[in-house]
């Protein structure tokens, strides 16, 4: 009885470390696994810090994309408004020029229907400048005659004097400058001269000479003759009388 107990509690024994042994396996298996578990997380942990990091310099990026996107879109959405304007303006000024053209239209309907008009007008014009032509030949014929006749006459030339104007006493008798009587006296000894050859021998400017002369010619002392420039002046018959008739009774 004694052997028997014994014998099952040496079994019990057996099982018992048995238990302890396999308990103690998996406990260290399950410490094991937890550890590696640990490690798993810690490595998953980083790769998701590594991961979210990454996601976050996606996002950064993205919105700066979004933004310049989204400048873009406002650019274009002004030049959309832009482009509508000036269709806008495009439009009004096809629908002018269509009715400008259907004013052309009207107007060039007119012209075409003058046009047979104006070409029998052109037609009459054309007759008729026929006959000015014919008429300008004869006329030519006629002109040719006449001036074959006119070389025929021999011209006489005339001299062409001013008309003497006449010496009023009160004129004479008003008083002279001595420049002007010398004038007179020279051009009664020597003979007609022009202004020039009196300014030679006055000593005087030829604005002065030339309103002394004219002077002494208006006032009716002078004959001017005109056919030849620079016109010669001369002392008219009656001053010249009186001139000589001073020199004798200065004698």
């Amino acid at each position: 009885m004694s052997h028997a107990s014994s014998h099952v509690n040496h079994r019990v024994m057996f099982l018992t470390d048995i238990l302890l042994i396999l308990v103690g396996m998996l406990s260290a298996a399950t410490v094991s696994a937890a550890v590696e578990y640990y490690r798993q997380l810690r490595r998953v942990q980083k790769e998701y810090e590594k991961a979210r990091e990454v996601v976050e310099d996606i996002i950064l990026s993205f919105n700066r994309q979004l933004k310049q996107e989204e400048g873009k879109l406002e650019t274009v959405a002004y030049r959309v408004h832009s482009i509508s304007s000036k269709s806008d303006n495009a439009l009004s000024k096809a629908e002018e020029v269509d009715k400008q053209l259907h004013m052309l239209e009207a107007k060039l309907s007119g012209v075409v229907e003058d046009k047979s008009r104006m070409l029998a007008r052109l037609e009459e014009v054309d007759r008729k400048l026929r006959d000015v032509v014919a008429s300008h030949k004869t006329l030519n014929t006629k002109v040719s005659t006449i001036e074959e006749q006119a070389h025929r006459i021999t011209a006489i030339p005339e001299t062409k004097v001013e008309a003497v104007i006449p010496i009023k006493r009160d004129k004479v008798m008003a008083p002279l400058t001595d420049t002007e009587i010398a004038v007179l006296e020279m051009l009664a000894m020597e003979g007609s001269k022009t202004a020039p050859e009196i300014k030679e021998r006055v000593k005087l400017s030829r604005e002065h000479t030339a309103r002394l002369m004219k002077k002494l010619y208006e006032e009716g002392y002078l004959e001017r003759d005109t056919n030849k420039i620079p016109f010669r002046y001369s002392v008219k018959k009656e001053m010249e009388k009186l001139l000589k008739k001073t020199e004798s009774e200065t004698a």
